[in-house]
């Protein structure tokens, strides 16, 4: 039996991956996937692709395509969920900072360089019409980190998804003083190079199972009371977060997706360069 080993952040997103786990669809077709989670987000996760560490990875869209352009040895092989993320874009409850504007000079907790919480702090920048070049940033790790960055003042805001920061805001942690969406699909899937020379009707297998898993996904009983047990968010919440998140369930990549982001990032001066967008991908439906 081949095993591979895959990683994403602990977040709602990815319950689809769990669900098939647990039905263990992959073992059905050979394959021993075994799941970790990277509460570090996409900056951990390119790392671990470019270790070894893991073989498929769950990542922030704008973090992998400026990761391979930088020598990651992986593929992007398919849009994940082709909605855009919503950034929350938050303070401490008692910061003195009200709004977005107070916030130009002010320091960003990032979870590590080249994550989606640095680079789309970028995009907020561009944005609001400020100077990138002279952003503040503060490595944090995680979320907790960005926690205590901001509770103890080391930091002055942090961004991460609205709804996996909302029971921050409603408990008093945090203070949201805006939101920030990615202006391209969220998440995609990357994959090792080796491992889609030597294996990949068995990654297109995987890809498979959770393209299944995810065309049906909204309409599975009581979805929305399992995330929000499981997530412990407020239903309200999840229903909301529901409504405006769609997977892909099995569109193919296509050298003219990634091209458009890369003429955005290179807009919100994400990256300096445009790469041949062919070589970002490798598509499993041809």
């Amino acid at each position: 039996m081949l095993k591979l080993k895959i990683g994403g952040v602990p977040e709602h997103f990815n319950y689809p991956w769990y669900i098939t786990l647990k039905n263990k669809e992959y073992t059905k077709e050979g394959i021993n996937l075994r799941w970790k989670d990277y509460p570090g987000g996409t900056g951990a996760m390119t790392k671990a692709l470019r270790s070894g560490e893991v073989d498929i990875a769950l990542v922030l869209t704008e973090g992998i395509i400026k990761d391979i352009i930088n020598g990651n040895p992986s593929k992007i092989t398919q849009t994940f969920v082709k909605s855009p993320l919503v950034w929350g874009i938050h303070v401490a409850a008692n910061s003195k900072f009200k709004n977005i504007d107070d916030l130009e000079n002010a320091t960003v907790a990032i979870s590590r360089f080249g994550s989606g919480s640095q680079l789309m702090a970028i995009v907020n920048a561009h944005n609001n019409g400020w100077d990138v070049s002279k952003l503040q940033f503060k490595v944090v790790g995680d979320l907790q980190g960005g926690i205590d960055a901001l509770t103890n003042g080391e930091a002055d805001y942090f961004m991460w998804e609205h709804f996996t920061t909302k029971p921050l805001v409603d408990n008093g942690t945090f203070r949201r003083v805006g939101n920030c969406p990615t202006p391209w699909p969220c998440f995609v899937i990357a994959v090792r190079d080796e491992i889609l020379e030597n294996n990949f009707e068995e990654v297109k297998k995987v890809h498979d199972i959770i393209n299944a898993c995810t065309k049906d996904f909204k309409d599975f009983d009581n979805i929305d009371e399992v995330l929000s047990y499981r997530y412990e968010q407020q239903i309200d919440d999840i229903q909301e977060w529901l409504s405006i998140t769609e997977w892909n369930d099995g569109e193919a990549i296509s050298e003219n997706l990634i091209t458009d982001i890369q003429n955005k990032m290179v807009e919100f001066n994400v990256i300096e360069r445009k790469e041949n967008s062919g070589d970002l991908i490798r598509n499993m439906y041809i």
